[in-house]
């Protein structure tokens, strides 16, 4: 790969908690975050107002301006592993589409022509740590991309097309979700009681995100139990902490591996709480007629469903703070059937 006079970009895809790099080698992108002020450079007024350092705010510029068409970049987690080398592909973009990568709003885009993907890892350190948008130094990395084979066809391959503005802007409002589920053969009873936890767990996660984070057991026990009880859970199905699952759910009684029917894996608030899924499955493997699984922080919601042997997909997402009719730069399912997903009565014969 010639990289004479190149400029060469390091950009971090989250970090070794959230590493959302699938998304950026899916869609052929680099993201930035935050981007709730807006696009740049629209938003510099708002992020000072907000406490943005003068550091912070030179980083996103570098993102928006200093990146280049045609300059080189190295996808990276950690200080050490590359996980996909480009080049930039136009100019900047802001797109909402990306207001939500696992509680992140990373709106801030730009495209990338993905010429390698897979994993290469190096010494710790070969890359620098800090700022998510940073120059590459001289050093290993640079010199493995200067012995990287790179087919001519690859320079030319054409970029997937990202979600519309309607696609992205796609809010669901609780007037709607109501008659989803209505309609649907929930309660209108049953309706109005979730709709009125809804709004009261919406209030004590935002307080918790204002004052200290709850912990984990706080998590299950003030957030996640409460929605659970809210959609139909009863106390005789629902175990807390049982067998190392954060909270089991059963299809019948007695309590058993035979009657496990979903297991919610749940994280500290804001931290991933969509990696959690390789540890839910870790425990739903060889209990057959557990076809659910639930990720969650308290606020946010992964609902992961397999039919048959298949493997758990993501097959709706839920952000009590943000509700949408669908994600689709996750290609999955929003808020309102997430809730239906998540009640005792659903089976995985409806998809």
């Amino acid at each position: 790969m010639n990289i004479t006079g190149k400029t060469i970009w390091q950009q971090a895809a989250g970090d070794t908690n959230r590493d959302y790099s699938a998304l950026c080698l899916k869609w052929g992108v680099i993201l930035f975050g935050p981007g709730y002020a807006g696009k740049w450079p629209d938003c510099k007024i708002q992020l000072r107002q907000d406490g943005w350092t003068s550091k912070k705010v030179t980083n996103l510029e570098r993102f928006s301006e200093q990146m280049k068409d045609g300059d080189l970049v190295v996808l990276r987690v950690g200080t050490s592993v590359v996980l996909g080398v480009g080049q930039i592909a136009g100019p900047y973009e802001w797109s909402d589409a990306f207001g939500d990568v696992d509680g992140w709003d990373l709106q801030h885009v730009r495209r990338v022509r993905w010429l390698w993907v897979g994993q290469k890892d190096f010494v710790t350190y070969a890359m620098k740590l800090g700022d998510t948008t940073q120059s590459l130094n001289d050093g290993p990395v640079k010199d493995w991309l200067a012995q990287l084979a790179i087919p001519d066809e690859k320079l030319t391959t054409p970029l997937i097309a990202l979600p519309s503005s309607a696609e992205a802007t796609n809010e669901i409002s609780v007037e709607a979700i109501s008659d989803f589920l209505f309609d649907r053969g929930v309660a209108s009873s049953s309706i109005t009681h979730l709709l009125q936890e809804i709004g009261e767990l919406t209030r004590i996660a935002k307080w918790y995100q204002r004052s200290n984070k709850p912990s984990e057991n706080e998590t299950v026990a003030y957030l996640v139990v409460p929605l659970l009880r809210a959609l139909g859970w009863t106390p005789q199905r629902m175990a807390v902490e049982w067998n190392h699952v954060d909270v089991a759910l059963f299809e019948r009684l007695p309590r058993s591996d035979a009657a496990l029917q979903i297991v919610v894996e749940a994280k500290k608030m804001d931290n991933s709480c969509l990696t959690a899924v390789s540890q839910a499955s870790a425990y739903a493997n060889g209990k057959a007629a557990c076809h659910r699984l639930i990720v969650t922080d308290g606020i946010r919601y992964g609902i992961y469903i397999r039919k048959g042997n298949d493997d758990f997909r993501l097959y709706a997402y839920m952000n009590l703070a943000r509700l949408r009719e669908d994600y689709p730069v996750y290609e999955c399912k929003g808020a309102k059937d997430a809730l239906l997903a998540m009640a005792p009565e659903w089976r995985a014969s409806d998809v």
